[in-house]
């Protein structure tokens, strides 16, 4: 029997390899590409004898990828990055398209953006998927090892390979229970309150949170949570403020009471964000439209 080498690697293998180790299943491996379990283990075993590693090992009741194939996944993501490069076409149809589409963004865009992006896409191309990871403070390695093909955020990494675009531009409101409290119309009322905000880690802050203290406005944070997911529950039934972007007033915000903020403040600017080796990528070039109409549709219902 012939033994396997590195010159039958293909783009299927390492986009399994991809979906093992990210979902450490076979069955959501296999779902997510669209075969059966017995093929992922059939391409399981071709992939093992040609990386000469078990990439995935049982745990409990479970599999997890071993050290290695987490490491070949990083590689992977470049690979798939430049055969897809090597095998671009001016007759690009969505129709045709295939596979799942990484987008990272935090709860602000995921909510307001994502699903109607998605509806978008599957109109053109009925048989792409959509996965979304969170965006936090997007890293340069984030783009430069492929994690995702397009983040969201307002705070673009550094780095002469990556592109960003101004995707809109929101301000900040002040949001409370209406039920405990009345909105705060003076600096002294709006300081004297607690606070509830995001804080993606434990130095990425928003940028309202860090630009009033250089104006001399000092706040009591009663919780800071990673996300603006988190942000409600701490809000509703109590007299705490929190100071977030305008637009979550229409998704996760919408039963809260708002008002405008009782000092000035620089608005909040969100780009979208991609490697530059997906500049000319005709399937990329479709997604960035997509996102752009999606954004302007949201932009004009937020000012009717």
């Amino acid at each position: 029997m012939k033994r396997l080498s590195f010159l039958d690697l293909d783009g299927n293998l390492l986009r399994l390899l991809l979906h093992l180790t990210e979902e450490e299943s076979i069955s959501r491996a296999a779902e997510n590409l669209g075969v059966t379990q017995s093929a992922v283990s059939h391409m399981l075993n071709r992939l093992r004898e040609i990386v000469g590693d078990p990439v995935m090992v049982k745990s409990g009741r479970g599999v997890v990828a071993t050290a290695r194939a987490k490491q070949l996944a990083v590689k992977a993501r470049v690979l798939l990055d430049e055969m897809r490069e090597f095998s671009f076409a001016d007759d690009f149809d969505p129709a045709e398209q295939t596979g799942q589409i990484t987008i990272a963004a935090d709860d602000l865009q995921r909510g307001l953006l994502l699903p109607a992006l998605l509806k978008r896409l599957k109109a053109e191309a009925p048989a792409i998927s959509l996965r979304v990871i969170p965006a936090d403070v997007p890293t340069l390695e984030m783009f430069r090892t492929n994690q995702c093909v397009l983040a969201i955020s307002p705070r673009p990494p550094d780095g002469i390979e990556i592109i960003q675009k101004r995707l809109f531009e929101d301000r900040y409101l002040v949001f409370f229970d209406g039920t405990q409290r009345s909105a705060p119309t003076t600096v002294e009322e709006y300081c004297a309150a607690e606070h509830v905000t995001v804080s993606f880690t434990s130095s990425q802050h928003l940028r309202i949170d860090r630009d009033l203290p250089k104006q001399g406005i000092h706040r009591r944070f009663a919780v800071e949570v990673a996300g603006f997911g988190g942000i409600p529950a701490f809000i509703h039934g109590s007299d705490r403020l929190t100071t977030l972007p305008s637009l979550l007033r229409h998704d996760l915000l919408k039963e809260l009471q708002h008002c405008e903020l009782p000092l000035p403040s620089a608005p909040l600017t969100v780009y979208m964000i991609w490697h530059a080796r997906y500049q000319n990528d005709p399937a990329h070039i479709w997604l960035r439209h997509h996102l752009e109409a999606v954004t302007h549709d949201l932009l004009a219902l937020a000012e009717g």
